[in-house]
């Protein structure tokens, strides 16, 4: 397997907690690293083994180098859009994480710019990849549970998180984005979509979100900033004829399906044919896990960027999560603020 030589730009916590601890898991080479904070650079670069000539403060100097294989951004909307697509422009294949942009105008911008240049722009929506998500797709996905009936789930977390945003565009942005790319994923493509908001306090927005897919499903899904990220907050379910799958936290996946009642039988014992399935992951041995998803997102990323086959997310994935936040928004009324230049 080649080892890819990586251009990184964005050195902040996300970067330094989620994201870069998993891609230097696999067979990586960070030989370059940028961020306009010269401390932060600094100390994220000695982290993770960039020697001193490979860090500038200047993305466009990193692209200059001529060394690289691929680049990934984790700056923010602005620095996603501007630096994938000079990227692109140079052929550079990319992972810039979600959004891929402000807007869906400019993340499908974002799209063409991929190609034109006939290299992946892969984004960052790794709730595809968490564990439990992806075993229960491939039971949604699969030939014995049917065409899926409805899609019920919540995704919360608190003011505290967006503070420094009390517009709401970082929970819009940041937090919302997320489930606009996981519930088509699970349920097919959007063909509606309807928001009621309600503003507990400013800072503690609650915003339903009421879908119909194209294939004849409907789909409930509950977000907002008003509740303790000290709690689990997320949670989502997916229904077909007499069978359902749930997972709960990023942990539990449970195939729930149309069992005999068992009250009356005495010889009653548990049927692998219907009975409910559960799995949860080994705790003990958690660096084998990969519950949030980022580990398998970056091995598909590498993957695009060789050239292999892969299932990465791309920068038009991100335009249409992004043309569903919109909508949205549009949708929400007067208990949100809207996002600026939506």
């Amino acid at each position: 397997m080649t080892t890819v030589r990586i251009g990184w730009v964005g050195c902040g916590t996300h970067a330094n907690e989620m994201l870069l601890p998993q891609i230097t898991r696999h067979d990586v080479e960070l030989v370059a690293m940028c961020d306009t904070d010269a401390d932060r650079l600094g100390r994220t670069a000695r982290r993770f083994g960039v020697p001193e000539e490979g860090r500038t403060r200047d993305w466009s100097a990193l692209l200059a180098r001529g060394d690289l294989d691929a680049v990934a951004v984790a700056a923010g909307p602005a620095g996603h859009l501007d630096v994938g697509l000079a990227a692109l422009a140079m052929g550079l294949p990319v992972f810039v994480e979600k959004p891929p942009a402000a807007t869906a105008r400019a993340a499908l911008g974002l799209a063409d710019a991929a190609d034109r240049a006939g290299k992946p722009c892969v984004v960052g929506f790794m709730k595809r990849y968490s564990t439990a998500n992806r075993i229960a797709a491939n039971v949604i996905h699969g030939s014995g549970f049917g065409q899926p009936a409805s899609f019920l789930g919540e995704y919360m977390t608190a003011p505290t998180y967006f503070a420094k945003d009390p517009d709401y565009t970082g929970f819009y942005l940041h937090h919302c984005v997320h489930y606009l790319d996981l519930v088509p994923w699970l349920m097919g493509e959007v063909v509606s979509l309807g928001a009621r908001a309600h503003e507990l306090a400013p800072g503690k927005l609650l915003i339903h979100l009421d879908f119909r897919f194209a294939g004849g499903g409907i789909g409930t899904l509950v977000v907002g900033t008003h509740q303790s990220r000290g709690t689990p907050m997320e949670w989502w379910q997916v229904m077909a004829d007499h069978q359902r799958v749930e997972v709960r936290n990023v942990h539990e996946v449970r195939h729930v399906r149309a069992p005999p009642f068992k009250v009356s039988d005495p010889a009653a014992s548990l049927a692998n044919e219907t009975d409910t399935l559960v799995w949860e992951p080994n705790t003990t041995v958690a660096a084998n896990e990969d519950h949030k998803g980022y580990h398998a997102l970056m091995a598909a990323f590498l993957k695009a960027a060789r050239g292999e086959p892969n299932d990465a997310p791309t920068a038009r994935d991100g335009a249409k999560a992004m043309a569903l936040l919109e909508t949205m928004i549009a949708a929400v009324g007067p208990g949100g603020r809207p996002l600026a230049g939506a």
